[in-house]
């Protein structure tokens, strides 16, 4: 069967993989129908993951088809159609005890520590798979991981409607948190440079969009909220300038998220933490997440085919990935196709 392989950072290529057969009786596979373009795929094809290895197939965002079933599988069958969960945790260590899989000592993730779903059939434990309606588009199946990329963030904010958020980056998983916070209830300030974004998440219901080429995010936050500052500040941009930012945005007794991987030092004081006693946390994969975003999903709740701007047949990858790399091309959700 063909795969994906990274190589080595700057070497992408389509090759011949053996097609994986059932070995244990809890094992799924899956004929892959639809892929995902994370910018954390993109960083593994820079050499810039401070997390993957090489060579790696790469992809965590998968949907599919139930192939063949292990002996003892009893929650998918033949015909469904099923999204991979990409994370993978022990169980035992003291974050999988303390109910956050999602940074098990030992995690490891599908696609960046061990092969991922840009292959013609993948391999998993049933409990991997949760199950799609088939009213659903594969390509829009796709955006459920991202998804819970949001579902996270606004869990670690514990986000209520009462709350005030700012969001930091309208790309796709600012895109995404915003519209969890929305549903939510919580008022949503967002900002990007980028006015198409900008216009995007005007259409999914931001209360305020703040352009900051043209305005200063700092002053328009204080005059929206009586200088007061923002409950939740979500740091979407991840660079160093963005997580000071993110500081003096915060109301007293606030929350900032983190989802960045930068390894660049930020120059914060302790001061601004200290005095307002803000509450600053890390969010990483999701934690059990699926199972709702899934029901979302199924249910038309959230309708994410506006987010794709691109479909790629995935033998097509180095041109998506030169789309991506294009400043001039605006891009959102890219989708690679496996028929």
């Amino acid at each position: 069967m063909k795969a994906i392989k990274v190589v080595s950072p700057y070497n992408i290529e389509i090759c011949d993989v053996e097609k994986p057969e059932i070995k244990n009786s809890k094992e799924v596979l899956v004929k892959i129908k639809a892929t995902g373009i994370c910018g954390s795929d993109i960083h593994i094809y820079h050499g810039t993951s401070p997390v993957a290895t090489y060579p790696r197939i790469i992809g965590h965002e998968a949907v599919g088809i139930v192939e063949e079933v292990g002996t003892d599988v009893s929650k998918v069958k033949v015909g469904d159609h099923v999204i991979i969960d990409p994370v993978v945790s022990c169980g035992a260590c003291y974050a999988c005890k303390a109910g956050r899989s999602n940074v098990c000592a030992s995690l490891k993730v599908r696609g960046v520590h061990e092969d991922g779903g840009y292959r013609e059939f993948s391999l998993v434990p049933e409990d991997a798979l949760h199950i799609l309606s088939k009213d659903l588009p594969f390509e829009e199946a796709v955006m459920i991981e991202p998804f819970t990329i949001g579902a996270q963030v606004c869990s670690r904010g514990e986000i209520k409607k009462e709350d005030t958020v700012f969001i930091m980056g309208a790309g796709p998983v600012g895109q995404c948190i915003l519209q969890v916070a929305k549903k939510i209830g919580a008022k949503c300030m967002i900002s990007d440079l980028v006015g198409s974004r900008l216009e995007k998440v005007k259409a999914l219901g931001a209360d305020r969009v703040i352009d900051v080429s043209r305005e200063n995010a700092n002053d328009v936050i204080m005059k929206e909220t009586n200088n007061q500052g923002v409950n939740v500040v979500i740091d979407a941009v991840c660079n160093k300038k963005s997580f000071e930012d993110a500081v003096n945005l915060t109301t007293p007794a606030g929350r900032i998220i983190v989802i960045g991987f930068s390894k660049e030092p930020s120059e914060i004081a302790q001061l601004g933490i200290t005095a307002k006693e803000l509450d600053i946390r890390g969010s990483r994969l999701h934690n059990h997440k699926f199972p709702q975003v899934v029901n979302w999903f199924n249910n038309k709740e959230i309708v994410a085919k506006d987010m794709i701007s691109h479909v790629f047949h995935f033998t097509e990858i180095k041109d998506a990935i030169l789309l991506i790399e294009d400043q001039n091309i605006e891009n959102q959700k890219i989708i690679l196709k496996f028929d």
